[in-house]
């Protein structure tokens, strides 16, 4: 069995780290760099940067603070956020990251996720996929969560897989920030109708969360930020709880 991966995540605003909930009323959080930094030390197995305004504010995701990152980092990380052709891949990767995420770009142009494959690879294109339980069904969401579109979670997750991404983050709307628990039902419904590693995003509030989401939502990876940011949990103690509850992770 592969081990299930411990993943903070670093939303990143004019530089800084920010956390909010559902997607508003963001605060800072510290440097994305320090941060960044700490939880490699700390055992984190990898770790994602999005910049969560560069597409509703069109603009490229800042290469120079990912090179900045790489030089701080022993561990894999991915950057997102504005990223809408082959030369924006090109020259993060070229600054040192591992993977990147596609979002908006991939719901506008759903081929670019075939390009992305075909030129890098699949095992460095993720696709992150915002959505929101409305009216009975899983909306995916554009923009920074600002925007609805005409899309559904789970056929848009199996168009993703089918263009050759490589592994989808999944952040639930309704419980980002929440603390509340991860979107365990949807990411079970995900796992099983899907072949590619899943990483669940939102609602992480506790131990219990992770251990529920690695074995009710059948998750590969969970992804938090603010119980890391604000020090409510350390990676360390997470991990030792998981291998107490026969859940494999690295240590």
């Amino acid at each position: 069995m592969l081990a299930k991966r411990i993943i903070p995540c670093l939303d990143i605003k004019d530089g800084r780290t920010v956390k909010g909930i559902n997607f508003l009323e963001l605060r800072d959080a510290g440097d994305p760099i320090e941060l960044g930094s700490k939880y490699s030390d700390e055992g984190a197995d990898e770790l994602v940067f999005l910049d969560i305004t560069a597409t509703h504010e069109g603009r490229k995701t800042f290469v120079k603070l990912v090179r900045n990152i790489a030089e701080h980092l022993n561990i894999p990380f991915t950057v997102g956020g504005g990223i809408s052709e082959i030369k924006d891949v090109a020259a993060l990767l070229g600054a040192g990251a591992d993977k990147v995420s596609i979002n908006s770009s991939a719901v506008k142009r759903p081929e670019l996720i075939d390009q992305l494959a075909k030129n890098f690879g699949s095992q460095c294109i993720v696709t992150a996929i915002d959505a929101k339980f409305e009216n009975g069904e899983w909306i995916v969401y554009v923009s920074g969560g600002r925007i609805p579109t005409n899309k559904e979670l789970f056929s848009w997750a199996k168009e993703v897989e089918s263009r050759g991404a490589g592994e989808i983050l999944f952040t639930s709307m309704n419980h980002d920030g929440t603390k509340d628990g991860f979107a365990c039902s949807a990411l079970a419904r995900l796992s099983d109708s899907l072949s590619i590693p899943i990483i669940a995003s939102g609602g992480a509030g506790n131990m219990l969360h992770f251990k529920e989401v690695f074995t009710e939502g059948k998750a590969d990876a969970g992804l938090a930020a603010s119980i890391f940011h604000y020090k409510e949990i350390s990676i360390h103690d997470l991990k030792k709880y998981l291998k107490e509850n026969s859940i494999e992770v690295r240590i």
